[in-house]
């Protein structure tokens, strides 16, 4: 994590004389394919539980919206920056 915090931060100051704008969203466990069934095992039901806010994994709806802001209007102002949508996972 901290690899692509830097690479965004120096990204942002790169790019941000051009009004470009680089952030990056960090989702926490996500259903996909893949994760179907995670919580079926000792090891996925383990790491569900460590999850503050639910103990379930993210749905893909629920972590676009934060990406849908920064390429909005309203993140204008916003650059190098991590939006964490994990449900409280670190």
């Amino acid at each position: 994590k901290a690899a692509i915090d830097t690479l965004t931060v120096s990204l942002a100051r790169e790019f941000g004389a051009r009004n470009i704008r680089v952030n990056v969203v960090a989702p926490g466990y996500t259903e996909t394919d893949q994760t179907k069934g995670l919580g079926d095992s000792d090891f996925g039901a383990a790491l569900l539980n460590g999850v503050p806010l639910r103990k379930e994994l993210a749905r893909p709806e629920e972590i676009a919206p934060s990406v849908v802001f920064l390429a909005s209007d309203d993140a204008a102002w916003v650059t190098g920056e991590r939006i964490n949508a994990s449900g409280g996972v670190r």
